[in-house]
């Protein structure tokens, strides 16, 4: 198959998906929508700095637990 034939099938693919793919009701995207603009008025919440490093601080912790067990040391090397 030449690159044309290529760009042919996929843009006859990307057509019946887009034309297959369900939408969501109306009614339900408009909640969503309030919902979303409501939400985007709302403070952050208080210390949010503090949270995405105790977060990123915890996830890297269970990260190096992860590489100490799978080098064979650690709490839950073999």
């Amino acid at each position: 198959m030449s690159g044309v034939e290529d760009h042919s099938a996929d843009a006859e693919i990307e057509q019946r998906l887009s034309a297959a793919r369900p939408l969501p009701h109306a009614s339900y995207r408009g909640d969503l929508r309030r919902r979303l603009v409501a939400a985007a008025g709302t403070p952050p919440p208080p210390r949010l700095r503090l949270l995405i490093g105790v977060y990123a601080g915890s996830g890297g912790l269970l990260l190096s637990v992860v590489a100490l067990g799978i080098a064979g040391a650690g709490p839950l090397g073999a």
